[in-house]
């Protein structure tokens, strides 16, 4: 009996002892790599916006959020959706080059910008879902869940059925810690595609170029049964320092949507300023 309460004891300090040497390792590592930033949580509740701001340092391998939390749930990729779907389009020949013209079918669309043949930078930056459904269902679904699982995006669903709907309505997940994880592997030129399709996408992803920065990224918007989920993703070039950066929001109950469509980069740009990253 003593013996067996002496090994019982013994484990117990053991134990003790293991977590409260592992303790301080797991403590120090989200000091130096996750840095909470309330100034940022301050930007989203003055603009009536609930959601997460995360930007990722490349040259010190470190991230700054109002929320952890939320950055790494998964959300609808909606139109962020089309940087994949663009490598994967140039990558089996679905879009032939930069050059590739989209044309329109004549029919009215959600956007006055989609009513006319769009080159291949004006239908990424426009966000031309029709374009874009029509280079899934060329794609397929054996090709875009080969293409999706060889470049490691996401939880996406992608069957027959909603082909050309997936990244909009369904199931499909990406959180912004995968976001930025994915756009570090294109900004390092680390993603299994050839350096053809890396030049074309960089190209088409480049929204402002100033004598402060260079932006790139996308945005991205889904409305499922009345629950609208904003988006902006992309990096931005500072100096010497590339920050790549991915915003997730959703409005409150009664918001305007034009300005919540706004709101997206604008906050995230003001992020960069709050933190003094940015003049």
């Amino acid at each position: 009996m003593r013996l067996t309460t002496l090994i019982v004891l013994l484990a117990l300090l053991i134990s003790c002892k293991e977590k409260q040497e592992a303790e301080p390792l797991n403590i120090d590592n989200s000091v130096k790599t996750h840095i909470l930033k309330p100034e940022l949580q301050a930007i989203l509740d003055s603009s009536k916006v609930a959601g997460s701001i995360l930007i990722y340092d490349l040259n010190e391998d470190r991230y700054y959020s109002n929320d952890f939390k939320w950055a790494s749930m998964g959300h609808l990729p909606a139109s962020t959706f089309k940087i994949p779907n663009s490598i994967i389009g140039v990558e089996t020949g679905v879009i032939e080059s930069d050059s590739t013209i989209f044309k329109w079918d004549g029919e009215k669309k959600w956007s006055k910008n989609w009513e006319q043949d769009l080159v291949l930078k004006n239908a990424f930056q426009w966000s031309c879902v029709p374009c874009y459904q029509e280079v899934a269902r060329e794609i397929g679904v054996k090709r875009m869940n080969n293409y999706v699982d060889k470049l490691n995006y996401g939880n996406l669903t992608i069957d027959a059925l909603h082909i050309d709907t997936f990244w909009l309505v369904g199931q499909s997940r990406i959180s912004q810690m995968q976001q930025i994880d994915f756009l570090k592997r294109l900004y390092n030129s680390e993603l299994p595609i050839a350096g053809r399709t890396e030049k074309i996408m960089k190209h088409i992803m480049r929204i402002e170029e100033t004598d402060q920065y260079k932006l790139s990224g996308k945005t991205g918007l889904s409305n499922e049964n009345g629950h609208y989920n904003g988006w902006f993703v992309g990096y931005i070039e500072i100096k010497s320092t590339t920050y790549i950066f991915a915003t997730n929001l959703e409005p409150q109950e009664e918001f305007d949507v034009d300005l919540f469509i706004k709101q997206r980069s604008d906050l995230t740009l003001l992020a960069f300023k709050r933190l003094n990253l940015l003049k």
